[in-house]
């Protein structure tokens, strides 16, 4: 399938290009001179990342997702609540990475891979952290029984990377006869006879020499639009809106944050995003950054103004007051608990409650138990 735009197609598109084009530099702009950018920019991952799994039929809470990123899940965590956490942690990790990374060979590889190397800026968001619980006690069976699924999940990792890593080190020509048949591998598990994602990710690339003849917005539109046809990755098919925002970023059309493409693209209707027709659905992907940079502007109006307000509150407080460490936390979750707060700040789940009462945000659960303080 060729993507190349034509003039009748491009003209089409000229009031979609430019509405998103003015929305995403608005957004850029104000991101980059707001005084919460980087509570905001911490809080577009989780909003992404559930926006991922949205509009790929599945529903993930927010709220689950920032407990199960600390560690403090208060239930098992689901299929579709672990890849969420996947794509926030690719988020983080591409934000860390240099602009152009993620669209380079070695860069879109690794990504591919799923495995993450060492150094990334993701991997001092995802070191494991004792759970703590604010009136519970762990029962030992349990914690007998989640150690041997641990355990299983484990060895199934490693078998799985020994796998990748043997085929990734393999020369081009074994890896051509792999492909052709696994002796290893009789049942197909790990590799499609039928589905070359090789073959198919390098199809793809070749769509970014046109999209950067294009404007940025456009351009993303194309590459996302050449993903969602040709299908590269099965199993990480969400890879396809980040790679979007590391492009925007790339293009410097986005610097202050990593757009969330996907938080915008969820607020399409499924018609106009599945489209047969082409034009349909690259006017439905400028949408959605349309609808993501103006979720975006509300959301900063929000912080700024919930950020006046406790400002207001510690401003004649002692120096060494935990409040405006409190209040950058604050900003940049969705949602915080007792819990969570007393281990950032390093202090008691009692002080912890007196610092959420003393900022005065608000509420959100109205629950004795697993009590959470969020701004909305």
């Amino acid at each position: 399938m060729r993507y190349e735009i034509d003039s009748p197609l491009l003209i089409s598109l000229v009031p979609a290009v430019v509405q998103a084009e003015d929305s995403l530099a608005r957004l850029d702009e104000r991101a980059a001179r707001a005084s919460v950018a980087d509570g905001f920019g911490e809080r577009r991952h989780f909003f992404d990342a559930v926006g991922a799994l949205w509009v790929a039929g599945e529903l993930v809470h927010v709220e689950d997702l920032v407990l199960h990123d600390a560690h403090m899940d208060t239930r098992a965590p689901s299929h579709e609540l672990t890849i969420a956490h996947a794509v926030l942690r690719l988020r983080r990790r591409l934000w860390y990475a240099p602009p152009d990374w993620a669209l380079s060979p070695s860069g879109l590889a690794i990504l591919a891979s799923g495995v993450e190397g060492e150094g990334s800026g993701a991997t001092k968001f995802a070191e494991p952290v004792a759970w703590q619980a604010e009136e519970d006690v762990h029962d030992d069976v349990l914690s007998a029984e989640l150690a041997e699924i641990d355990a299983i999940l484990e060895r199934s990792q490693r078998l799985l990377d020994s796998h990748h890593n043997a085929a990734a080190a393999a020369p081009a020509e074994q890896r051509d006869q792999t492909q052709e048949k696994r002796i290893d591998d009789p049942l197909g598990l790990f590799d499609d006879e039928e589905w070359d994602e090789a073959a198919r990710l390098r199809a793809w690339r070749k769509t970014i020499a046109i999209a950067d003849a294009l404007p940025a917005t456009l351009g993303a539109a194309v590459i996302f639009e050449a993903w969602e046809r040709i299908e590269p990755l099965r199993r990480q098919h969400w890879l396809g809106g980040l790679l979007v925002s590391s492009y925007l970023r790339s293009r410097g059309k986005v610097t202050s944050h990593l757009f969330a493409f996907y938080a915008g693209l969820k607020m399409v209707r499924h018609e106009k995003r599945r489209a047969r027709d082409r034009l349909t659905r690259l006017q439905a992907f400028l949408e959605a950054m349309v609808e993501s940079a103006a979720a975006g502007l509300k959301e900063m109006d929000r912080l700024v103004l919930a950020r006046t307000q406790m400002e207001i509150r510690f401003r004649d407080r002692r120096s060494n007051s935990s409040l405006p460490q409190l209040a950058d936390f604050v900003l940049s979750r969705p949602m915080v608990s007792s819990a969570m707060v007393a281990r950032e700040l390093r202090v008691t789940s009692r002080g912890a409650l007196n610092l959420l009462n003393d900022i005065g945000i608000r509420e959100i659960t109205g629950r004795g138990r697993y009590r959470a303080w969020g701004i909305i």
